[in-house]
């Protein structure tokens, strides 16, 4: 029996995937639960253009991401931070304090999607990734500088 999933479900598929399963399966587990519909002409029909919408939505959304890639690489942010005697942190350069100088230029970045490459050990100028799309990144300059 062909069925449209709709909802991820493990080890079958992704939602609006089409998919056959076994009847007793279909019909005693996944269609009660609203986990899925049969797979009639309509019914792919909707499937169908559910998916090409995605499809677009998703592409614009690539689109838009690659724009701000291409924006944030040319900003540099500047850190101060305390340091001690031998040129050393007191504390850690995160990828918290990279969003909050980056909030101060009106670029607001979630604090997750940012993440320093190598460690952060006295001042000088670093490089940040910001993950801005899950396929594209951005590299930044972080200057880290004393107080």
């Amino acid at each position: 029996m062909k069925v449209i999933l709709q909802q991820d479900i493990k080890k079958l598929g992704n939602k609006g995937d089409i998919v056959e399963v076994s009847e007793g399966y279909g019909r005693n587990f996944l269609l009660p639960r609203k986990a899925a519909v049969l797979a009639t002409a309509e019914n792919l029909n909707v499937a169908k253009a559910k998916k090409a919408s995605k499809d677009r939505k998703d592409a614009m959304a690539a689109d838009e991401a690659k724009l701000m890639a291409k924006q944030l690489e040319s900003v540099e942010v500047t850190i101060p931070v305390k340091i001690g005697e031998g040129g050393k942190l007191f504390g850690s350069v995160t990828g918290k304090d990279v969003s909050l100088a980056l909030k101060e230029k009106n670029i607001d970045i979630d604090k997750k999607k940012i993440s320093i490459k190598g460690d952060v050990t006295g001042q000088g100028v670093y490089e940040a990734v910001i993950k801005v799309h899950p396929t594209i990144t951005s590299t930044i300059k972080v200057n880290v500088i004393a107080k």
